[in-house]
């Protein structure tokens, strides 16, 4: 859950940076200077789409400092990325998925992405071949591109 008061703070230190007012950043963002008057105020609570806007508008700004405060504004080109959301799943060894009954095909094995399988097929990133979501009414969807 976002922090508003850690929040606002970061948004006034990108008005320093910049050298924006509140009036200013918001036109600049697309958004109504209330808009802005009500996130710094505590009022609302910005939207993913207000913090999309930040970012796309604002180069400097990561996601992480925005949101969590981890990382540093501007951002340095030079330092290592923080790891991501999904970067320790993609290092986890292969597991195996236990029997159940209810599903007798899924002895299979679970097959985590690593960085050795990728210098195997090409020096590119991977991409989403389909992702599968279970629900627990055991039914499930699938999406493929």
């Amino acid at each position: 859950m976002i922090n508003n008061e850690m929040f606002t703070n970061r948004l006034q230190v990108i008005f320093d940076h910049y050298g924006l007012s509140a009036s200013a950043f918001a036109e600049k963002l697309g958004v109504g200077r209330s808009s802005i008057s009500h996130i710094v105020s505590g009022r609302n609570k910005p939207s993913l789409d207000f913090v999309l806007h930040i970012l796309d508008n604002f180069k400097e700004v990561t996601f992480d400092w925005l949101i969590l405060g981890k990382g540093n504004f501007p951002k340095n080109e030079n330092t290592s990325p923080a790891p991501t959301l999904f970067q320790n799943k993609l290092e986890e060894k292969p597991k195996a998925v236990e029997q159940d009954s209810n599903f007798p095909e899924s002895n299979t094995i679970v097959k985590a992405f690593t960085s050795s399988d990728s210098e195997k097929n090409s020096n590119k990133a991977p991409s989403i071949d389909r992702i599968i979501i279970f629900y627990s009414d055991d039914s499930f969807k699938e999406y493929k591109n």
